[in-house]
């Protein structure tokens, strides 16, 4: 079945994007909620004009969503989580994790927009903040445990000599 969506949906497509679903899920979930219309014919007219009036409001929401997209494509986002002995975190990492912890560095990131496969041990991960369906930053995620330090530069000590110990003396028994 032939759709056109009126919003944006994960993994789906993007307004105004013509696409194929299963007719059940177009019928009984997209339709009735307002997400989607039957791309009939007459339908795809009215896109195609309404595409033509709106290119340049579409140019500027990419180009905000490119600026949004430079603005946070340098951050690194690092987690701490209680961790089990054998790695394994309580808890997960997910999108919601992430938008928390973009919100902490000042970037306002609705979790909608963040796909991210849920992390449940520590390591390097990957999210991706989709801004628009031209413009995707990935994000790393490093996950880690709650106790352990974060990477810091080693400095160098100089050597101290170390000075030999006195001999300590052996105590005689006491007689009682």
């Amino acid at each position: 079945m032939e759709i056109i969506l009126k919003e944006d949906i994960i993994g789906l497509g993007f307004k105004n994007d013509i696409v194929n679903v299963k007719s059940g899920y177009g019928r009984n979930f997209l339709i009735p909620t307002g997400k989607a219309v039957i791309a009939s014919p007459a339908a795809k007219k009215v896109l195609a004009e309404n595409l033509k009036q709106q290119a340049r409001k579409l140019e500027a929401i990419k180009a905000e969503a490119q600026k949004k997209g430079e603005a946070i494509k340098d951050v690194e986002i690092v987690v701490e989580m209680k961790v089990s002995a054998n790695g394994v975190t309580y808890g997960s990492v997910n999108a919601a994790t992430v938008a928390e912890e973009l919100k902490k560095k000042g970037f306002d990131v609705d979790r909608k927009i963040i796909t991210m496969r849920d992390a449940k041990k520590l390591g390097d991960y990957v999210a991706t903040v989709h801004f628009h369906k031209d413009v995707l930053v990935e994000i790393p995620v490093k996950v880690i445990a709650e106790n352990q330090p974060v990477e810091a530069p080693v400095e160098e000590t100089p050597a101290v000599e170390e000075t030999p110990a006195a001999p300590v003396a052996e105590e005689a028994p006491v007689a009682e």
